[in-house]
């Protein structure tokens, strides 16, 4: 199997899943990812530093699942190039807390009227670490 190039501006797991959406619009067609052979799986998932089983939940989340971490990040002026780069396996595991997030609604209420710099903090998985990331002057915007 052929690995996916370098982009440093993209996780491989986010081209991952740019792919499988291409592929697989529905919900139901994501379902069929999980008919690929075991090894195919294993491989695709080991590429992106995942378990097969949480390749398989962020093919069927869709490729902008983790949408709002970028937005987030950008809004708490982080640099989300920046923290890829350099804390790639920090960024990926935020990418899959933000997938799985069961508080989007409020995250993009609140990032569409302004109270997210603010109001993450008491429903945001990613909290810590992006109060973490946007103390530390290497990883602010500009």
């Amino acid at each position: 199997m052929h690995t996916v190039a370098h982009d440093s501006t993209r996780t491989v797991l986010l081209r991952v899943l740019d792919w499988f959406s291409k592929g697989w619009e529905s919900s139901a067609e994501a379902d069929m990812i999980a008919a690929l052979d075991e090894g195919t799986i294993r491989s695709i998932a080991h590429d992106c530093g995942i378990s097969p089983d949480q390749l398989i939940e962020l093919a069927k989340a869709g490729p902008h699942a983790a949408d709002e971490m970028i937005q987030m990040m950008k809004t708490l002026n982080i640099d989300p190039v920046e923290v890829e780069l350099r804390l790639r396996n920090q960024f990926r595991d935020m990418q899959i807390t933000c997938a799985h997030c069961a508080s989007k609604g409020e995250c993009r209420k609140d990032l569409g009227t302004g109270a997210a710099g603010e109001a993450f903090v008491h429903y945001c998985g990613n909290a810590e670490e992006l109060n973490a990331l946007r103390a530390n002057p290497d990883f602010q915007l500009g």
